[in-house]
C-alpha cells in the first residue's frame, strides 16, 4: 500500500520561498499521478499542481504559474513543490496525494498525505 508523508511547510515572509516534499513509500510503481493540493480555512480544497509518473506531464493552477514548480526525484520516491514569490494568499495546508490518472479534481485522488502548513506573512 502506498503511503505519503508531506513535510517542509513553515512560516515565510511574502516574497520568500519554501519547498515542500512528499515522501512516497510502499508500492510506488502503483503511482500514476502525484498532486499537490491546498486548503485554506473556509475554502474548498484546490489543486495546485500535479505531475504524471510516466510522461512527467505537469499541471499548475493559474494562481501559481510561474512561481511554483513540481518535480520528482529519479527514484520517484519523493515529489517536491518549490514555491517562490509567495503571497499571503498562498497560506494554506498543503497536501500531497496519489491519483490513478492526470486529474485536477481532488476526488480523483485516493491516497493522501497528512498535510503541511504553509503560512506567508505580509
Amino acid at each position: 500500500e502506498v503511503q505519503l508523508q508531506a513535510s517542509g511547510g513553515g512560516l515565510v515572509q511574502a516574497g520568500g520561498s519554501l519547498r515542500v516534499s512528499c515522501a512516497v513509500s510502499g508500492f510506488a510503481y502503483e503511482v500514476n499521478t502525484m498532486g499537490w493540493f491546498r486548503q485554506a480555512p473556509g475554502k474548498e480544497r484546490e489543486a495546485v499542481s500535479c505531475i504524471t509518473r510516466s510522461t512527467g506531464r505537469t499541471y499548475y493552477a493559474d494562481s501559481v504559474k510561474g512561481r511554483f514548480s513540481i518535480s520528482k526525484d529519479r527514484a520517484e520516491n519523493t515529489v517536491y513543490l518549490q514555491m517562490n514569490s509567495l503571497f499571503p494568499e498562498d497560506t494554506a495546508v498543503y497536501y500531497c496525494a496519489k491519483g490513478s490518472a492526470y486529474d485536477t479534481n481532488f476526488r480523483a485522488y485516493n491516497i493522501w498525505g497528512q498535510g503541511t502548513q504553509v503560512t506567508v506573512s505580509s
